[in-house]
């Protein structure tokens, strides 16, 4: 390759920028406004027997092969790749087809060269192979027979319903104590329910992860640790016991519950049951009331205490009726299984009425 020199007549020196192909440019000095490209790789450390290739990085966003013998025209851009190759991949980025000179690129060269923000993502597209993600960080292999297309898109983002509140995650997976924090509550003080449509609610502690990949991911429900007056918690009462599926499932849902006989009925209370965001609590004591004959006979209905009302103040059908439990004023929700899905012993139990419970709940503020 040979070096031209064209000496600018007022002595003056052009600052122009070069850079390999990581494109970690560097400023360098020039004699002449209109250096060749053998000047270029010249002032960069290339001598001709390395072959060096060199291209303008034009202002308008295109690469510009510029040959040794060629000369640069500084007034479109004063910005150089050189790099030892003897040839050129073609790729595209968003659509804008550019020759590359070497086997391989990387994320964050993609980036640069597409002036892609840090805010989108950057996927690879290949005809026989789905979507790949390109971090800045990946290295990508050039394929020799055909044309690399990359294309940046907006990132993907999950949502988590954190009692009522909804929290954006850049990331799939998150972790408990980040939710909870994000969305306004403190992490250490709450009992943490995760509910996952199908599934038997599930009480996380604040080291766990969320991966809101997962299929059917509902939301999550707060239940205050610990509400008293100061005084130590009483053991449960347990007057009369339930199946063993019942109380493994009660235990899981790590609330406080007991079984009392009052006025002449069984009772199962769980106190601080979470309600969802729509009603002015955000728990409540529920009472079910359990018949002698249970699992035959079904569990009907359910009670709160106190009252619960919707937080636009709209009157909630059915719910006018009171039961006292234990001296204390439950509201009676008259919620009744349908003849399409009656009680079937054999398969309902508590943990199935208190689905019941909840898509009653949950109905009255419309969710």
């Amino acid at each position: 390759m040979d070096i031209e020199h064209h000496e600018e007549p007022s002595g003056k020196r052009i600052a122009v920028e070069i850079a390999s192909i990581d494109l970690n440019f560097q400023v360098f000095e020039l004699d002449t406004s209109t250096p060749t490209g053998g000047k270029i790789a010249k002032v960069a450390g290339f001598n001709a027997d390395t072959h060096p290739y060199v291209m303008q990085w034009r202002d308008d966003g295109d690469l510009e092969e510029l040959r040794a013998q060629e000369e640069a025209d500084l007034r479109n851009g004063k910005k150089f790749i050189v790099a030892e190759s003897d040839g050129t991949n073609r790729i595209t980025i968003e659509g804008e087809a550019r020759d590359w000179p070497a086997d391989e690129i990387s994320g964050e060269t993609i980036r640069k060269l597409g002036r892609i923000s840090a805010e989108r993502s950057i996927y690879l597209e290949r005809t026989d192979e789905p979507d790949r993600l390109v971090e800045d960080g990946d290295i990508v292999k050039i394929k020799k027979d055909g044309v690399e297309q990359f294309r940046s898109s907006k990132p993907v983002v999950w949502e988590l319903n954190v009692q009522g509140k909804k929290i954006i995650s850049v990331t799939p997976v998150i972790s408990v104590a980040d939710a909870l924090t994000r969305a306004g509550f403190d992490p250490d003080a709450w009992i943490i329910i995760l509910k996952v449509q199908g599934q038997p609610k599930r009480q996380l502690s604040v080291g766990d992860e969320i991966d809101l990949r997962a299929p059917g991911i509902e939301k999550i429900r707060l239940t205050a640790k610990d509400v008293s007056n100061g005084e130590a918690r009483t053991a449960p009462t347990r007057e009369f016991a339930l199946l063993e599926i019942d109380e493994s499932y009660l235990d899981g849902l790590g609330l406080h519950w007991e079984t009392r006989s009052s006025d002449g009925h069984r009772w199962l209370i769980i106190h601080g049951y979470p309600v969802p965001a729509g009603y002015t609590a955000i728990a409540t004591t529920l009472a079910l009331m359990i018949p002698p004959t249970y699992p035959q006979s079904e569990i009907d209905m359910f009670y709160a205490y106190p009252a619960l009302q919707r937080a636009t103040g709209a009157t909630i059908p059915a719910t006018e009726a009171v039961q006292v439990i234990g001296g204390l004023p439950f509201q009676r929700w008259s919620r009744h299984r349908g003849s399409i899905v009656p009680w079937n012993p054999q398969r309902d139990n508590v943990a199935t009425h208190l689905a019941l419970v909840e898509s009653a709940l949950v109905k009255e503020i419309g969710e």
